[in-house]
């Protein structure tokens, strides 16, 4: 696939040396960066399991909403 790509003036010598002293093309150069940039990127992301329960649902009188009320029920008042 070609495209064009806006590379800054430093990499892109440093590039050119490396192609020349590996005896191979930029592209190539280019192409084993991705790669091995690519391969070490996570392949998927952290999934987070939450264990869940079952139960009857919540008390009767409980308000979700009203954290002091939450409190005070956790604390046995």
């Amino acid at each position: 696939m070609r495209t064009t790509i806006d590379i800054d003036d430093q990499l892109m010598l440093y590039a050119k040396h490396q192609a020349v002293k590996q005896g191979c093309t930029i592209k190539q150069i280019l192409e084993d960066a991705l790669r091995d940039f690519f391969s070490h990127q996570p392949s998927r992301p952290n999934i987070v399991s939450l264990e869940t329960f079952s139960g009857a649902g919540l008390k009767p009188g409980v308000n979700l909403d009203n954290s002091r009320s939450l409190s005070d029920i956790m604390d046995g008042y």
